[in-house]
């Protein structure tokens, strides 16, 4: 008896230290799953956003103060009043389209609000919110090019940026176009001024921008494709995500949303 006691000891110990270890890992997975983002959120007071530098009205950094300015600003700053009761609780980060995903899954930013389009491939990398704007791809071009919608590209060279889902639905709307893609939007519409392309490609509501810059360019052809943007977060982050889409929601009931859109968007439409 006392030699099989002995032996079911040393077994029992074995499988407390696993269910030990078991435990710890469950544990070191939520602190870095769900919970762990808002709980380092509210620990900090203060959430980061990744937002872009070079889109006029989403979000435009004026050389002068060095303030980043938009639409996108300023629904971080309200969703920030909503989850942390003061707008001003909030850091912004640049980020591009080709660098936000990189910047969001290594922590370096909480959330990515940065005319960011939802999409099938996109929902492998990143989690998203629901729909905070609807915007459509178009084309931008000089007043009087004889380019007049996707159908006139062919030969055409059409400036994009890199990371982009433009660059990919321009490829696949007009195949017989040359595309040719840059690091940001201020490069990609400075290389059109220098009339490097014929045309310019993005989401309508990035272009509203730069006509709003030089009236010279207008849109044409109207949009083809839907683009809807979300708040993209580190995959994984259930709780975040529901936070945050209770802001939205929030702001759209409270009639801020509105305030905010018609403040940026609306007369550029």
């Amino acid at each position: 008896m006392f030699v099989q006691n002995k032996w079911v000891k040393l077994a029992i110990v074995p499988l407390m230290a696993a269910l030990v270890l078991s435990g710890c890992g469950k544990d070191e997975g939520k602190k870095s799953g769900d919970e762990g983002v808002l709980a380092q959120i509210k620990d900090k007071d203060k959430i980061v956003f990744g937002v872009k530098n070079d889109t006029r009205l989403f979000g435009l950094k004026d050389p002068g103060t060095g303030d980043v300015e938009g639409f996108d600003i300023d629904i971080a700053k309200a969703l920030a009043n909503e989850i942390l009761g003061d707008e001003t609780k909030v850091a912004f980060e640049e980020v591009t389209s080709k660098t936000r995903i990189q910047l969001l899954n290594t922590g370096k930013i909480d959330a990515i609000v940065a005319t960011m389009t939802i999409s099938e491939e996109r929902k492998k990398e990143v989690d998203f919110t629901d729909v905070y704007f609807d915007a459509g791809q178009s084309l931008l071009v000089k007043k009087g090019s004889d380019i007049t919608g996707i159908d006139t590209l062919k030969g055409k060279k059409v400036l994009a940026v890199k990371g982009s889902t433009s660059a990919v639905n321009i490829r696949e709307k007009a195949p017989d176009a040359k595309v040719l893609e840059f690091e940001n939007y201020t490069e990609a519409f400075a290389a059109l001024k220098a009339k490097q392309g014929d045309a310019l490609t993005t989401d309508d509501s990035i272009l509203y921008g730069m006509v709003d810059e030089d009236p010279s360019y207008e849109l044409v052809g109207g949009t083809f494709t839907e683009e809807p943007y979300g708040i993209a977060v580190k995959k994984g982050n259930e709780d975040f995500v529901k936070e945050l889409n209770k802001a939205l929601k929030a702001l759209k009931d409270s009639g801020k949303y509105d305030e905010i859109k018609d403040k940026w968007i609306k007369a550029n439409n």
